[in-house]
């Protein structure tokens, strides 16, 4: 048998509208890799609805355990299932998340961040629909409100993992000058809440052409001592565990020796 890869707890369902596949090939898939555990993390409802078109609605949440239900059966013995929410951070909804907490006896949660204030209102920078708009803003201005909104999501102490962090990159807009007075603030508020982050491999396949964090960032949470999970961001079967060795390398190359477990939010660690 091939060696043991780290969990992969940062994947989806089609019920975030954006996903295809049906359990049972997302569960032989992660077999056929030989994952140590397979995490189910897709887009958590948020209030009002309708709020976007690439999330479950709250009316959907059963068939959502219902989902991971299926994947456990068909897992058997063979690998551990676990399950999870990827819930959004916007300032303004934390008794929201709070709630999402409470609606079953999650193994994790992932905190992320997709959307910023833009004049009163609220954009999913990630988008590509909305690509055009970066072109009109201050780049400077978008990324600073990003990472003081990461740092508070930190803060909040809400989240056992947080997601992607520099997800702000994904097309490729960046300040110009040393990148590190954004991190740091936000490493240390990371550091102090207890969380792990992630090392996402999707952003390999989006237009940055790199993971989520950067390695830079990645070599300060390190330092902090901050712990790690990596996840393919899986929207189909086939990405499941994908650039998983690559992953790997990257997380030894930085130092880590070892990856997060999580088991009804209780965490753990396995050696990489």
């Amino acid at each position: 048998m091939t060696h043991q890869l780290p969990a992969d707890y940062h994947t989806h369902t089609p019920l975030c509208m954006h996903a295809v596949g049906e359990p049972e090939q997302y569960i032989d898939r992660a077999i056929s890799l030989n994952l140590a555990e397979y995490g189910i993390s897709d887009h958590a409802p948020q209030t009002p609805e309708p709020f976007d078109d690439w999330r479950m609605k709250v009316s959907e949440l059963p068939a959502y355990i219902e989902w991971i239900d299926r994947a456990r059966a068909h897992a058997g013995d063979r690998l551990p299932v676990k399950a999870g929410l990827e819930c959004d951070w916007l300032g303004s909804n934390r008794e929201w998340n709070e709630e999402l907490a409470q609606k079953h006896d999650w193994d994790y949660l992932i905190g992320s961040i997709h959307y910023l204030s833009d004049n009163g209102k609220i954009w999913d920078f990630d988008n590509p629909a909305w690509l055009g708009r970066w072109a009109e803003l201050d780049v400077e201005i978008a990324w600073k409100t990003y990472w003081e909104e990461y740092t508070k999501m930190a803060a909040s102490g809400l989240f056992d993992i947080l997601g992607h962090p520099d997800l702000i990159k994904k097309f490729s807009y960046r300040p110009s000058g040393d990148l590190k007075r954004y991190y740091e603030p936000v490493i240390e508020a990371i550091a102090e809440s207890g969380s792990a982050i992630e090392l996402n491999m999707a952003g390999l396949h989006k237009p940055c052409k790199e993971a989520y964090p950067s390695d830079e960032f990645l070599t300060l949470a390190h330092s902090a001592g901050i712990p790690i999970t990596l996840s393919s961001d899986a929207h189909a079967p086939e990405e499941v565990g994908r650039e998983f060795t690559q992953g790997i390398e990257t997380l030894k190359q930085i130092g880590y020796t070892e990856t997060t477990l999580f088991q009804k939010r209780q965490r753990s660690m396995r050696l990489l």
